[in-house]
């Protein structure tokens, strides 16, 4: 099953919700351009990407062609709150380092009230 997801925008936080299988690198990098694309249309500023209920499958490789690719095409204006599966979260660990690593803002987490406050306080912190 692909990746599928469904989007919602509240004022300049984009909220995604996404489900499938990451099946390919080319799959998660179209994923990602798409997800950045509808941050720059719509001024978002805030990016949650809740994947609770996507399967990573990639390899180590593909996982950091993915997080460099995705960090090399983002904005650094934005940041990011990626909530996935505990199952997952040694994959969606090292994609953030990887990501981190190239200057993008992004945190991997399970818990999705913890991946908020971190996403709020960070936008907070910068605007004061």
């Amino acid at each position: 099953m692909a990746i599928t997801y469904i989007t919602e925008i509240n004022e300049d936080l984009l909220l995604i919700t996404t489900s499938g299988r990451d099946e390919n690198v080319r799959e998660v990098i179209d994923y990602g351009s798409a997800v950045i694309d509808l941050a720059v249309r719509h001024s978002a500023t805030l990016i949650l990407c809740d994947e609770r209920n996507l399967e990573y499958a990639l390899d180590t490789f593909d996982t950091f062609q993915s997080a460099k690719e995705i960090a090399d095409l983002a904005p650094k204006v934005a940041r990011i709150a990626i909530v996935c599966s505990a199952k997952f979260l040694k994959d969606g660990k090292f994609w953030e380092t990887v990501a981190v690593n190239r200057s993008l803002q992004v945190r991997v987490d399970t818990d999705i009230d913890r991946a908020k406050v971190w996403l709020f306080e960070s936008s907070n912190q910068a605007s004061a």
